[in-house]
Formats: structure tokens, C-alpha cells, sequence
């Protein structure tokens, strides 16, 4: 229904507008102000409904010169005219949903930044461990292996194996050691 209401307050306001530059006739131009609702859909609804609202811009600005009796020495030169504003349109359609799109992608970046700023305060926080076993002490009060604790509060994944003190300690422990 949002859609709906930014669209169609835009096809109003290139209405208005035309009505406006129609009665002033063609020596007082309000070129720029079409600029206004092609802008809003841009922003609220993407380029696609802008190009719409662009080509309604261009051809309402034609049809209030037209009506409003503006003789051009050729009608190349209507044409050109519309044509440049229709460019000039686009222009800013495209330009703001840029901007748009530039705005929402730093704020998704940002929001990621916080939860990993979030995650990683967790990570630096006093951590009470187990003495013996190595588990950590939740918020909750329970007690954790290491490898779930750091898991939960962050990206890292766990790969097990033995350095070589532990390694050889091991080996020894089976007797699989010799003296070396």
C-alpha cells in the first residue's frame, strides 16, 4: 500500500505541476521543481518507478508547453527540449536511488559492525574458567566447554589436535614413546 501511495502522490504531483506550468505559460518554467517527485519515488521506490515518473514528467512538461502556445521555429527544437529534460530526469532518478542504495548499504554495514563490536566485547570481558577442566562460567552461571563458549560469542570454529609437549606427553602415556 506504501508503493502505491508514493507512486501515485508522484503522478499527482507531475499533475500539479503541469497544471501550474500550463497556466503560467511557456516564459516562466518550473523545469526544476519536476525534479521533486521523481526524487521521492526514486528514493521510496527504486529507479524502475522512476524511469515511469520521468517519462510522465517529460511528457507533461511537453504537453503544458504545447498547450500553453509556444511556437518553436522547428518542432526539433520541442523535441530536443523534452528530450533534455527527460535525460535530465533520469538523471536525478538514477542519481538518488544511488544514493539510496549507498545509504541503506552503509547502515546493513554499520548495523554488522555493532554486533560484532557487541560480540567482541563479550569475547574481552572478565572470563571466569575452571582451573582444571577449562570451562567457562555463562552469564547464566553455568559452566561450558571452551570451544561452546567462544563458538556461541563469535564466528570462530574449532580444529583439535596436539601441539608437540602435549603430543609427546601422550605418546609417553600409551608407551608408545621411546627415550628419544
Amino acid at each position: 500500500m506504501k508503493t502505491f501511495g508514493w507512486f501515485f502522490g508522484s503522478i499527482l504531483g507531475v499533475a500539479l505541476l503541469g497544471l501550474i506550468d500550463w497556466a503560467t505559460g511557456y516564459e516562466l518554467s518550473f523545469f526544476v521543481f519536476y525534479f521533486g517527485p521523481v526524487a521521492v519515488v526514486s528514493w521510496y521506490l527504486g529507479f524502475e518507478h522512476a524511469v515511469v515518473i520521468s517519462l510522465l514528467s517529460a511528457l507533461t512538461w511537453f504537453a503544458a508547453d504545447f498547450f500553453s502556445g509556444h511556437d518553436y521555429s522547428s518542432e526539433i527544437y520541442a523535441v530536443w527540449n523534452t528530450t533534455i529534460r527527460l535525460v535530465a530526469f533520469l538523471g536525478i532518478g538514477w542519481a538518488v536511488s544511488q544514493k539510496r542504495r549507498a545509504l541503506l548499504e552503509s547502515e546493513s554495514n554499520a548495523e554488522e559492525l555493532r554486533r560484532t563490536l557487541a560480540d567482541l566485547k563479550v569475547l574481552e570481558a572478565f572470563l571466569p574458567i575452571c582451573a582444571e577442566c577449562k570451562k567457562i562460567r555463562n552469564k547464566e552461571g553455568m559452566w561450558q566447554h571452551l570451544e561452546v563458549y567462544i563458538g556461541e560469542h563469535s564466528n570462530t570454529q574449532f580444529s583439535h589436535g596436539y601441539c608437540p609437549d602435549c603430543a609427546k606427553a601422550a605418546m609417553a602415556e600409551i608407551g608408545r614413546l621411546t627415550g628419544k
